[in-house]
């Protein structure tokens, strides 16, 4: 994400630089007023019926009937104007890294050890980041949304300007999915407020792309299955660049003579480890000196942060694009495997 780690999520909405796979549901955005309005005229709705009915061979009148069917929602609208990225590091911090989170984590990768452990090995993804997605995203499924996911892309897609071209985008692709890439009808899907859906939190585009049958059943079930949505989720890591083995992020120990961090920092890595040490921010932790790594600086609750970031970090972000989102999953995989190794 080509972008200062302090930019509001509501600028990244404006600039359109949303997250690609998912919004990460958080206490403040899980359980807003699902207030509905009167259906309105859905502006640009007849050139969609027509894109996605020569695209499927759909009849119009059946794919008018499913967006006439949809919900304006006002609680999808007040949702989107206040995630968790909005919050600086100190505060989005503790929403993922605490003891109940992490504990939970660790009994969800013990119960599934055998299948995480051979899709990880599948994919070259460690299971502990597979869980911590889903621990992120849904709770380890806890609370996978409660909206229709047909409800929040029309509301999104034709009710809110600042970003309707992207999630009218995804409301055609999810009339193109075949049957066999759904949980099931459309109108019967839930998922989030920005309709992903699943154990991962999949938009329908994400779906499209990076679903995966892992079970061999003919059908992906992102919300039922656990092989689709673990192997989906190790899927989405690997064709984004995840290199196995290699470091996620380090935290750096500024020097006294330390050169200023760049005012607009990027998460794709720049220049590699040795010239950041040689700019006075040391990693804690020995890495390869000549890896490509990048600066990132956030807010903490004892003052700035300082982290050298890798290929690995910029992946992350390429599942949902705030930098403090990649940390968290970072940070809360750790937990989770030092918690499975010393039980």
């Amino acid at each position: 994400m080509p972008r200062a780690h302090r930019t509001g999520w509501m600028s990244l909405v404006l600039s359109g630089l949303l997250p690609i796979v998912s919004f990460a549901q958080t206490p403040s955005a899980q359980t807003p007023s699902q207030s509905a309005t009167p259906v309105p005229v859905n502006p640009g709705q007849a050139e969609l019926v027509r894109e996605v009915a020569a695209a499927t061979g759909k009849s119009p009148a059946e794919l008018n009937a499913l967006l006439d069917g949809a919900v304006v929602k006002q609680g999808i609208l007040d949702a989107i104007s206040r995630p968790a990225e909005s919050k600086p590091w100190s505060a989005y911090r503790p929403i993922f890294m605490n003891a109940e989170r992490i504990a939970e984590g660790v009994v969800f990768y013990r119960q599934h050890h055998a299948l995480l452990d051979q899709i990880g090995e599948q994919y070259g993804v460690p299971p502990q980041f597979i869980v911590a997605i889903i621990g992120v995203e849904t709770n380890y499924g806890a609370n996978t949304g409660s909206y229709r996911v047909l409800d929040a892309l029309v509301t999104l897609g034709f009710h809110y300007p600042p970003r309707a071209s992207y999630f009218r985008g995804e409301l055609k692709t999810l009339l193109e999915l075949p049957a066999n890439k759904l949980p099931g009808p459309i109108p019967d899907i839930y998922g989030s407020y920005a309709g992903a859906e699943g154990l991962g939190q999949f938009m329908p585009s994400s779906i499209r792309d990076y679903a995966v049958d892992g079970d061999g059943d003919g059908h992906i079930n992102l919300m039922a299955s656990l092989p689709d949505a673990f192997a989906s989720i190790a899927n989405y890591f690997r064709a984004h660049g995840w290199q196995s083995g290699q470091p996620v992020a380090v935290r750096a120990a500024p020097s006294a003579s330390a050169a200023p961090p760049p005012a607009y920092q990027r998460v794709m890595p720049t220049m590699p480890l040795e010239q950041f040490t040689a700019d006075g921010y040391a990693p804690t932790a020995r890495e390869d000196p000549s890896l490509p790594a990048n600066l990132l600086t956030l807010d903490g609750a004892d003052g700035p942060e300082y982290w050298l970031t890798f290929r690995n970090f910029y992946v992350i972000t390429r599942y949902n694009r705030s930098p403090m989102y990649a940390l968290a999953v970072m940070q809360l995989a750790d937990a989770i495997a030092r918690g499975v190794a010393t039980q």
